[in-house]
């Protein structure tokens, strides 16, 4: 499968419509992002089952900036709507094999009770910090 060019506004449905999506942020003038793009570009025609996506951030400020983009290119793997790998720099083509091997393989059960347990804590967390605790006069 070749690699798609999304914008902000299909971000999230690329996402949510796709067992395991793949994230490339870049941009033009980025020397390294010119030295990854054709090993992206090879890989994702060796895995029609992964969505190969790119995120050209000078186009796309605003998606960047809300995925914390500091450095690119950076890597995102989504797997079943949920964000499992995020790394900045090139990776060579036997790297990012790895790293779909390792997104195929990962136990999505184990995964999603993570992020429950996660969100139950930080939700318990937030509760014990609003107005749970009043200041002395």
């Amino acid at each position: 499968m070749a690699t798609v060019d999304i914008t902000g506004e299909q971000f999230a449905s690329t996402v949510e419509n796709n067992d395991i999506v793949l994230v490339d942020f870049w941009a033009e003038w980025c020397g390294p992002c010119k030295q990854f793009g054709p090993t992206y570009s090879a890989v994702s025609e060796k895995h029609p089952d992964v969505v190969f996506t790119k995120v050209d951030t000078e186009a796309e400020q605003q998606l960047a900036a809300e995925a914390g983009i500091t450095s690119i290119p950076t890597l995102m793997a989504f797997r079943e709507k949920v964000l499992v790998f995020s790394q900045p720099g090139a990776l060579n083509a036997q790297q990012l094999e790895q790293v779909i091997d390792a997104v195929k393989a990962l136990d999505m059960e184990e995964v999603h009770a993570h992020v429950a347990r996660s969100q139950a804590e930080s939700a318990a967390a937030a509760g014990k910090q609003d107005g749970s605790q009043i200041p002395e006069a």
